[in-house]
């Protein structure tokens, strides 16, 4: 018995709610074809519906290949059984998030802008010698060198009028 496969690039997106002219449509295809998402399970993707702090976890997780994490979550709001349960311990053996205080992660809050570009950095950045320059960005904020980073790498550029706007909502 010869078994052969042919793969094909994807050309195209099976989510009836990302267009070919979106601005992120070549992101959300490259996010389906590495398998880091596969949308909200109806044919959509929800572009603009809220990012929560298990969303942002579990595509990082999984864009580091789904590493099975060495122990099991602590935080009392997130049960072992949940699709992101694994991704949120993984995120805290990597650094990557602490919760957020009174032994809680709140995985079904919408990550901000400030959050989702830490978990990025601590994920896969490095410390840059630059500053952002935000006037919505303090020195010492918590996300500050990683927002730098992300402005040096070209991840982000803000939201216009020297503001990088670190309490917004992200979306998918």
């Amino acid at each position: 018995v010869t078994v052969s496969a042919e793969f094909a690039e994807i050309e195209t997106l099976d989510f009836a709610d990302v267009s070919t002219d979106a601005y992120y449509y070549e992101a959300v295809k490259w996010a389906a074809k590495k398998g880091i998402t596969g949308g909200t399970g109806d044919g959509n993707f929800n572009p603009n519906g809220s990012c929560t702090r298990a969303h942002i976890v579990t595509f990082l997780w999984r864009a580091a290949g789904s590493p099975e994490p060495k122990s099991t979550v602590s935080f009392a709001d997130v049960p072992a059984g949940s699709y992101y349960a694994k991704a949120v311990a993984w995120a805290v053996e990597n650094g990557i998030t602490l919760g957020t205080g009174d032994g809680t992660f709140s995985p079904n809050a919408t990550c901000t802008r400030a959050q989702s570009v830490t978990f990025l950095f601590r994920a896969i950045g490095k410390l840059v010698d630059s500053k952002a320059e935000f006037s919505d960005v303090l020195t010492d904020s918590y996300y500050a060198n990683a927002v730098a980073w992300a402005v040096e790498t070209g991840v982000t550029n803000g939201i216009g009028d020297g503001l990088f706007g670190p309490d917004n909502s992200c979306t998918r």
